[in-house]
Formats: structure tokens, C-alpha cells, sequence
């Protein structure tokens, strides 16, 4: 029988300065409320260390915020109690995301020597004047240097982040971004289009310019919707002229060097999400902690389990019952996922690799063929040149990636 195994998150949700358009759970923070949180993290590694002995862990990721702010021995304190209460694999990816501006050669010295074996730098863009619009603290001489450390300190598992459509930004302009770091030969390059979140400063900013970016109509500051697609288009060509595989909608990585907790998620697999507003699936439970920063420190001091109950609403909107499930006074929220909700997971999750999802492994899951639930849908998005069947795997076509809210739409049933 296979081991069952259990991805690890870790928010880390503190930040020098927020950007323009982040609308993640990340905030500034004074030392004080930093080393708080960190002895309220481990706590919290501590409580689920052994109610997870079951499982061992492949992949372990250190996100925010910018987790590489911490002090190096905070980050070191955060590992060592992994390790010690979790069953964490030999060949474990270990990932941490930073910043340039918030780390040292020390800082990666003592990554390194506690376990952690992928950076990933957020960069976003070469242009020193993309970066100041974007509130980042950085310049693209400090994102350098940063890449510079992380390579003489031996990691060779390096992810690079990259933004296209943000505001005065060009196709010719965004193509020496991609030009320029590929000449670095980065292991992994994740490439993502700015999207204008409701309550960031840029949806303040740019809201009107969104909606007419949408519309096909002429922006202003913006990208229109053409560039857009021209950007995601040059993206996908130069990458892959450059020897990287496209394996996840905004994910291209160099054979071999795919993100092994990302896939996990797109996969299904169960996940433990650690620290302020973490959110964890934990055998079809889907589970939310608390975003209250005081809330969450106060309740790691007592930390002890307890039961989430749900009302149970049938199809006409009465309450049926109660659903009560496990759970922790950390909780803010605890959803046990039906059988339906798991089929449409499985498929909108899974879709969005390239390689799309396996026929068997959905039927070994659910004892049913994929056509026995959707067949519907299936010959729709074929008919349509969205989707295609082959070697035993279900995945989008070009054209059904380029729509691919629309494709993924269609398997909620």
C-alpha cells in the first residue's frame, strides 16, 4: 500500500512594504509581532507533528508575504521543528520564497544548511521603472545580486517570477524581460498576468482601464486585451524555444525541474496549510485558519481541537442538519467536500496542467469512468476544439487553454 502523504505550506505573512497589487495576506510588521509569530508557528508545527505520524511529507513551502524578511535563525528554528515533527522525505523539496533587498549570503548559508534546496525570487519585471509602479522594493541590480548569492551558495532549483500587462508595459518591452533572464538559466520560471484585485490600490488605480482591457476596448494605461494575448503567446514561444517544458498554465520549468508542491495541489494531494490564514486539505476537508493576527497568536498559546459545524441545506435552501467536523480553535472555517465537489476539483485543478488529468486515476477515485460523469461536457469542449482525448489522459488544446475559465467552467456540475 502506498504511504500517504501530506504537502506542507507555511505562511509567513509579513512584508518590508505591500506592493500596489497584492491582494495576498501580507503586512508590515515590527520585530516584536515578527518574533511572535514565529514561537506561535511553532507551536502550531508542534500540535500537528504527531497527529500527522501517518503521513510523510514530499514537499514543504515557505510562502507569504516575504518569508526571507525573517531573521535567518527564525527561518533555521521553523525547519528544525518540520523535521522534528514531521516525517519529512529524504528527497523532500524544501522551497522558500524571497525577495531581493531582504537577503544576505548568510541568509542563503544557513538556508541551505537547514534543508532547503528551491528558491524562488520574486522579480516580476527587469525594468527598474515596471518595479517602482509596482511598489516593490527592489531594483533589477538587487534581483541580480540576490540570483548571484543563491548560486554561489549552491542551489541549483531556482524559480524566477514574472508579471506581464502591468500598466505601460509593452510586448517589445516585456520581451527583454524574458530575454534577459533567460540568459541567468533559471530552473523554473513561473509567468503570470497582472490581474486587478478588488480592495488593492491598483484596482483604485486601474479599475476603468480593466474593464476596457476585458471589453477589447482601447486602454489607457493598461495593456489591451491584444497585447495580452501576445505577451502570453511570446511567453509560451520563447520559453519553450529555450528548452523549458509548459506544464501548468503559468508554470514552465526545465525537464525534471517541475514544482513538485504546486503539482500536489493541482493533484489533489492532501496539504497542511501553517501559520496566519493558511488553508489545508486534509482528506476531502477543506480547512481555512483564522486571519486575525491577534487571534491567531492568542490561540496557538492554547491550542486544542475542537468541532466545526456546518448547517446542512438541500436543494430548496432548508437546513436538514448539522455537519460537525474536526477541528482547531485556530479555525476560521472547516467544509467537508462532497463527492461532486471533489469530481469538479479533480477536473478544474487538474486541467490546468498541460498534460491534463488521467482516465484511470479518476475512475480508480471515484469507481466511475470520466464519460460516465461528463460526457456531456466532453464531446461539447471537443466538438468546440477545446479539449482532446489521448493515451489515456484528458487535457486542453491550445485553443482550450487560451480559454481556459470557460473550459474549466464547464466541469461544475
Amino acid at each position: 500500500m502506498d504511504q500517504k502523504k501530506l504537502q506542507l505550506y507555511i505562511h509567513i505573512p509579513f512584508c518590508v512594504k505591500k506592493c500596489g497589487y497584492c491582494d495576498f495576506l501580507s503586512f508590515p510588521a515590527d520585530e516584536n509581532t515578527r518574533n511572535a509569530y514565529v514561537d506561535a508557528l511553532l507551536a502550531e508545527i508542534a500540535y500537528y507533528g504527531p497527529k500527522c505520524s501517518a503521513y510523510t511529507v514530499p514537499t514543504v513551502y515557505i510562502g507569504g508575504g516575504t518569508p526571507s524578511w525573517l531573521r535567518e535563525d527564525a527561518i533555521a528554528s521553523v525547519m528544525h521543528a518540520v523535521r522534528d515533527s514531521f516525517r519529512v522525505e529524504k528527497d523532500a523539496e524544501v522551497s522558500i520564497e524571497c525577495n531581493p533587498g531582504t537577503v544576505t549570503d548568510h541568509k542563503f548559508a544557513v538556508y541551505k544548511s537547514c534543508g532547503i534546496n528551491r528558491i524562488s525570487i520574486g522579480l516580476q519585471s527587469t525594468n527598474d521603472a515596471d518595479l517602482k509602479r509596482l511598489g516593490r522594493i527592489h531594483t533589477y541590480e538587487q534581483f541580480l545580486k540576490t540570483y548571484d548569492l543563491a548560486r554561489r551558495n549552491g542551489f541549483d532549483n531556482i524559480n524566477v517570477d514574472l508579471m506581464n500587462s502591468l500598466p505601460h508595459q509593452t510586448v517589445h518591452s516585456f520581451s527583454g524581460t524574458l530575454q534577459k533572464v533567460l540568459r541567468l538559466k533559471p530552473e523554473h520560471i513561473s509567468a503570470y498576468s497582472l490581474i486587478i484585485e478588488k480592495g488593492t490600490p491598483f484596482y483604485d488605480l486601474y479599475k476603468f482601464d480593466a474593464v476596457k482591457q476585458q471589453a477589447g476596448i482601447r486602454t489607457s494605461v493598461l495593456p489591451s486585451e491584444d497585447e495580452v494575448y501576445r505577451m502570453t503567446k511570446l511567453t509560451e514561444q520563447t520559453l519553450t524555444e529555450a528548452g523549458y517544458r509548459h506544464y501548468e498554465v503559468s508554470n514552465f520549468a526545465k525537464p525534471g525541474y517541475e514544482c513538485r508542491h504546486n503539482i500536489g495541489y493541482w493533484e489533489r494531494v492532501n496539504y497542511l496549510g501553517l501559520g496566519l490564514g493558511a488553508s489545508s486539505l486534509m482528506e476531502n476537508i477543506r480547512y481555512t485558519n483564522t486571519s486575525e493576527l491577534y487571534v491567531y497568536l492568542e490561540g496557538t498559546k492554547t491550542l486544542r481541537a475542537g468541532i466545526w459545524q456546518n448547517d446542512i441545506v438541500d436543494e430548496n435552501g432548508t437546513v436538514t442538519g448539522i455537519e460537525e467536523l474536526p477541528a482547531t480553535n485556530l479555525h476560521a472555517s472547516a467544509e467537508q467536500i462532497s463527492r461532486k465537489g471533489q469530481m469538479e476539483e479533480f477536473m478544474f485543478l487538474g486541467l490546468r496542467m498541460i498534460d491534463g488529468v488521467s482516465r484511470e486515476r479518476f475512475e480508480q477515485t471515484f469507481g466511475l469512468s470520466i464519460e460516465g460523469v461528463y460526457q456531456i461536457e466532453l464531446n461539447e469542449l471537443m466538438e468546440e476544439g477545446l479539449l482532446q482525448k489521448r493515451a489515456g489522459r484528458v487535457f486542453l488544446t491550445e485553443r482550450g487553454q487560451e480559454v481556459s475559465n470557460y473550459a474549466l467552467a464547464k466541469f461544475l456540475l
